[in-house]
C-alpha cells in the first residue's frame, strides 16, 4: 500500500500535474495540502475518473487539505471535531480511514516569524493536534499523520542551519511541540529509514533554490509502531518539483511516499 503526501500550492494551478503523477506513481492514498479551493470547486469527479474517492476541507484562496483513496474512505472528519481550533477553523486537518489505515492529512500553520501572534497560534495548533490524536487513537492503532508540518525536525533538515537561525520552522519551541506529538507514539519514518543529510521536500522559488540544493524537509510521515514495522520503502520524489516546460511552474514542495505491507494491520 503506497501512501503519499504533497503540498501542491494550488490544486487549480496544478491539477494536470497531480493527475499525471497519480497515473505514474500509483499511490493508494494521496494526502494534499494547500489546495486553495472552495468545497464546491474541488475536482471530485476528476479524481473519481482515476479511481479515487476523496474528502476535502476547503477555504477558497487559502489553505485546504484533502485525502484521495483507492482503498476505501470511511470514518471521515473535517477539522478538530469538537475541540477548539486555535486558528478559528481554518482548513488545515482532515481525517479518514483508508483500508486498514487511519490517515490524518495536516497543513500546520506557518507561524510567520518568532514573536508574531501567528507563531503562538502555530504552537497552540500543534498542541491541539496532539490532543486530537490522543482522544481518537492509541499508539497501537495503524495510523499515519502526514502533510506539511512547516517544521524542520533538526538541523540536518535544512540546507544551512546558520541561514535559518532565529527564524520559524527551526526554532526550539516548534521542534519541541513536534517532539511532543512524536512522543505520544509516532515515528518520523522517512528520517528513521534515511539517516543522511540534505533530504529535502521544499525549495523556495527564489534564487534557483531547487537547483542549488537550498531546501528544507518539512513534509513528514509520522506513523505509529504498527505502520513503522510494516514500512518497506520510502522516497522523496523530486520529479514533481522539476520544471517541465517554459510555462510550467511546479509547487514549491514535492511528493513524499512510503510503501507499507498491510498484512496484519487491523483498523476497526
Amino acid at each position: 500500500m503506497r501512501i503519499a503526501t504533497w503540498n501542491v500550492n494550488s490544486l487549480r494551478a496544478r491539477l494536470g500535474r497531480v493527475q499525471t503523477w497519480l497515473d505514474e506513481a500509483m499511490p493508494d492514498v494521496l494526502c494534499l495540502q494547500e489546495t486553495k479551493l472552495s468545497q464546491n470547486d474541488f475536482p471530485t469527479e476528476s479524481f473519481a475518473s482515476q479511481g479515487y474517492e476523496s474528502i476535502h476541507v476547503g477555504q477558497g484562496r487559502w489553505n485546504g487539505v484533502a485525502i484521495l483513496s483507492k482503498v476505501g474512505l470511511s470514518n471521515t472528519e473535517r477539522g478538530f471535531g469538537g475541540l477548539e481550533d486555535p486558528t478559528g477553523g481554518e482548513a488545515r486537518i482532515v481525517t479518514a480511514q483508508c483500508g486498514p489505515l487511519n490517515v490524518v492529512s495536516v497543513y500546520v500553520p506557518n507561524g510567520r516569524e518568532l514573536g508574531h501572534e501567528q507563531y503562538d497560534i502555530k504552537l497552540a495548533w500543534l498542541d491541539q493536534l496532539r490532543t486530537f490524536l490522543s482522544e481518537r487513537f492509541t499508539p497501537g492503532d495503524p495510523l499515519i499523520v502526514t502533510g506539511d508540518f512547516n517544521i524542520a525536525p533538526d538541523d540536518r533538515d535544512v540546507w544551512s542551519p546558520k541561514r535559518f537561525a532565529g527564524k520559524t520552522h527551526v526554532s526550539q519551541p516548534e521542534r519541541d511541540a513536534l517532539q511532543r506529538i512524536k512522543d505520544w507514539g509516532l515515528t518520523d519514518i522517512v528520517r528513521d529509514r534515511n539517516d543522511e543529510d540534505r533530504i529535502f521536500t521544499f525549495w523556495d522559488y527564489r534564487m534557483g533554490a531547487f537547483h542549488r540544493g537550498w531546501g528544507m524537509r518539512i513534509d513528514l510521515h509520522l506513523v505509529t509502531k504498527p505502520v513503522a514495522s510494516a514500512t518497506r520503502w520510502s522516497l522523496v520524489d523530486t520529479y514533481p518539483r522539476r520544471t517541465l516546460g517554459r510555462d510550467d511552474k511546479p509547487s514549491d514542495h514535492t511528493a513524499v511516499f512510503i510503501d507499507i505491507d498491510t498484512a496484519g494491520l487491523d483498523a476497526d
